[in-house]
């Protein structure tokens, strides 16, 4: 578990303040013992608050330095530094790292300034100060380069937290078109499958009408022909009441959509783009209503498609589909190189994302992911009778 920053800061203010007392109490010193300890807290207490508040905190210490620098007359006996004073070396580098270069490079005027008065002022521009001058100017560059270093470092970490969040947001929005742009497709196709189903319960009216009289028999099977109809398009009408439909699309067409009748020829137009496609069938697939025969083709459709794009070049494709008392089983399968899970999920998945919300319309279920043996697999269960 990693420590609170704080308590590392407590830490080094702790220790710089314990030797600190050590080394004033083994020099002797004209300077009063309470002024003493109040430049000493000012100058190491404020450390413990240097990450959250750098700017005060720093400026503080500098004050700290200068009412040391005007207090301590002892220094012209030859009294070595206070180890309080290396907590200036901690604010410069709190001044680059987190306020920024600019105040950095003021503080660390400041510092220059207070420097040269201390080493002048007692023992003249000599050999002496110029070598104290530049062992200071050594370890204030040190901080100076370790401030930059890893203000850097902490700039590059949170243009990267941004990155990540702007790309997940991103993704999301992506993910919520993708939702909104297939259920307006779905609801186009479910809109022309019910206006289908209106306009042969009409012609069936009309015929009915005409036979009513002269042919009963024909009348009366137009008139079941016309309720087996209208309870499909009921059927249909109640799941596109449930589907978002974008006002701004035009140009819907007004014949029938394709079902699950229409997978040969999908898997022949498959074989000639050059994808093998193996169909197995069971069932009275041409029976189904239509939005859910809609769906099954569909489904295959989107994931030739997806087989195409990804699976590579000499993938083979195997789709079965089954039709048992309840439900309808669909299942899509290559052994080509496959698309991993995990990218699927950072790119968006738009094919996959389409294909479970037109399985969800259809109170079904779907499952992509790879196969064992290699390759991707798609598997739906449809429901014949809409829960």
């Amino acid at each position: 578990m990693r420590a609170h920053p704080v308590f590392g800061d407590s830490l080094m203010a702790g220790l710089l303040l314990v030797f600190d007392l050590g080394v004033l109490g083994a020099n002797q010193s004209t300077v009063p013992g309470s002024t003493l300890l109040f430049v000493g807290a000012m100058m190491i207490v404020p450390v413990v608050f240097r990450r959250k508040h750098p700017l005060g905190s720093s400026y503080v210490i500098l004050f700290g330095g200068a009412v040391q620098l005007l207090t301590h007359g002892d220094l012209q006996t030859g009294m070595p530094i206070r180890l309080a004073d290396f907590s200036l070396a901690v604010a410069l580098y709190t001044m680059v790292a987190y306020v920024g270069r600019r105040q950095g490079l003021l503080y660390s005027i400041w510092l220059a300034v207070g420097t040269f008065v201390w080493a002048l002022w007692p023992m003249g521009a000599g050999v002496e100060a110029a070598f104290i001058v530049f062992v200071i100017a050594v370890i204030f560059g040190f901080s100076w380069a370790m401030g930059e270093f890893v203000g850097a470092r902490r700039a590059y970490n949170r243009e990267l937290e941004q990155r990540l969040k702007l790309l997940e947001t991103e993704r999301d929005q992506q993910a919520r078109i993708a939702v909104g742009e297939e259920r307006s497709r779905i609801a186009r196709e479910l809109h022309d499958v019910v206006a289908h189903a209106v306009s042969v319960m009409v012609v069936q009216a009309d015929g009915a009408s005409y036979a009513i009289k002269t042919n009963p028999d024909l009348a009366e099977a137009a008139v079941r022909t016309i309720a087996d109809t209208g309870r499909q398009a009921l059927t249909e009408l109640r799941r596109l009441l449930g589907v978002l439909r974008s006002e701004d699309q035009s140009g819907t067409q007004w014949v029938p959509q394709p079902d699950a009748g229409d997978l040969h020829e999908l898997a022949e137009n498959c074989r000639a783009a050059g994808l093998p496609v193996r169909l197995e069938t069971a069932g009275e697939l041409s029976a189904l209503p239509a939005g859910l025969g809609l769906g099954v083709y569909r489904i295959v459709q989107e994931a030739l498609t997806n087989t195409l794009k990804h699976a590579g070049s000499g993938a083979t494709a195997t789709v079965r589909v089954t039709q048992a008392d309840d439900q309808v089983e669909v299942e899509v399968a290559d052994d080509g190189f496959g698309t991993p899970h995990d990218l699927v999920a950072v790119s968006g998945g738009n094919g996959l994302i389409g294909m479970r919300e037109r399985a969800g319309v259809l109170g079904g279920t779907l499952e992509a992911g790879p196969n064992p043996g290699g390759g991707w697999r798609v598997r739906a269960v449809l429901p014949l009778v809409p829960s």
